[in-house]
């Protein structure tokens, strides 16, 4: 009798995110995954219930650990306008960063991936706007940093230049 193999989640859910960030949606399958993490099949079917089941739930482990990090960011960036600039730097660090942003979106279709996305992006402008002054001017200017920093993002991964968030907060503001 074989030995049962556990594999946690997390280890799982690294691999479905590689596979998306390589292949797109179309890779993953239970076959693929198991094949990447050893586990049968069936295994998978238990634990996710279906294919969609698990990238949901690998995708919305990774919102855990980037709304962690938001936290993280949101302690260590000071509540000015220099503070803005180092809170979404905070949030690009390649070398830090514990899941690509973009891979989160991989299917807004998806109501409780899309909801996440927006309850998390509510949460990035509010702490943008603590440090743009409070106000409705300050809310305004971090609804369009939040974006421009999106922009950027998607910009540096499709190899184009990026503007300078210092440079935007300063004219926002």
């Amino acid at each position: 009798m074989g030995r049962r193999r556990t594999i946690p989640d997390a280890e799982v859910f690294a691999a479905i995110r590689q596979m998306l960030a390589e292949g797109g949606d179309k890779a993953v399958s239970f076959q693929t995954v198991s094949r990447a993490v050893g586990l049968t099949p069936p295994t998978l079917v238990q634990r996710y219930a279906s294919r969609e089941g698990m990238v949901q739930a690998a995708l919305l482990a990774a919102w855990d650990a980037y709304d962690l990090r938001t936290a993280e960011a949101e302690a260590a960036a000071p509540l000015s306008e220099k503070g803005a600039v180092q809170f979404l730097k905070l949030l690009s660090d390649e070398d830090e960063a514990p899941v690509d942003l973009a891979l989160l979106a991989v299917d807004f279709r998806d109501p409780v991936l899309r909801a996440r996305a927006a309850a998390w992006r509510a949460r990035v402008e509010l702490a943008l706007t603590a440090r743009l002054g409070g106000d409705a001017k300050g809310r305004e200017a971090a609804g369009i940093l939040f974006l421009a920093w999106q922009g950027q993002t998607v910009w540096r991964i499709a190899g184009g230049r990026a503007f300078r968030l210092k440079d935007a907060v300063r004219r926002l503001t």
